[in-house]
């Protein structure tokens, strides 16, 4: 009876330690997160700088403090928590034929509401062939995991990562593809 319960725990002590090992291994081998260097955080900062003072740079500031820079910066801050966490955030169609500009590029945009804010997606046309079923007053429900502003547009521009109406998904971006970016 000894021997039987002896073999039956050795081989269970034997897988433990094995899987114990790999983890240990498996966390030695994550490269550990990039430092910057104080050369190059000072490289960064004197490139802002010069991009600050250039054209591009001045008009970009001007924006930010005039009333419109102003409103897309206080729409983000009403998302944040959402787009940190790739929550979702209830929202409702309010264009899907939006063109920036009047220009007719391939890019498509998606215009929605959420918490009383207009925020804008952008698609490549093959992505936008999955939401040709939208239509204005549409209740979806978008998750995303970034955002951008921009003073050529006139709400903040989300990632429509996940889009999903009545709990079938129309829209799931595939990172894979990415390759992280």
């Amino acid at each position: 009876m000894k021997k039987t319960i002896y073999f039956l725990i050795a081989p269970l002590v034997v897988v433990c330690g094995l899987v114990f090992a790999n983890r240990e291994i498996k966390n030695e081998t994550k490269p550990s997160p990039k430092q910057l260097s104080i050369a190059d955080r000072k490289t960064d900062l004197d490139e802002r700088k010069k991009w600050e003072a250039s054209p591009d740079g001045i008009k970009y500031k001007e924006w930010e403090v005039s009333p419109e820079g102003k409103k897309v910066h206080a729409s983000y801050e009403k998302i944040k928590k959402s787009i940190k966490a790739f929550t979702n955030m209830e929202a409702v169609v309010t264009s899907v034929t939006f063109q920036r500009n009047g220009k007719s590029s391939g890019i498509k945009w998606l215009i929605v509401r959420i918490n009383d804010e207009e925020y804008m997606m952008q698609f490549s046309p093959k992505d936008f062939e999955h939401l040709k079923s939208l239509k204005v007053n549409d209740k979806i429900i978008v998750r995303s995991r970034s955002a951008g502003l921009s003073p050529n547009h006139p709400y903040l521009i989300i990632s429509g990562d996940y889009i999903a109406r009545n709990n079938k998904v129309l829209f799931k971006r595939d990172f894979s593809k990415n390759k992280g970016c």
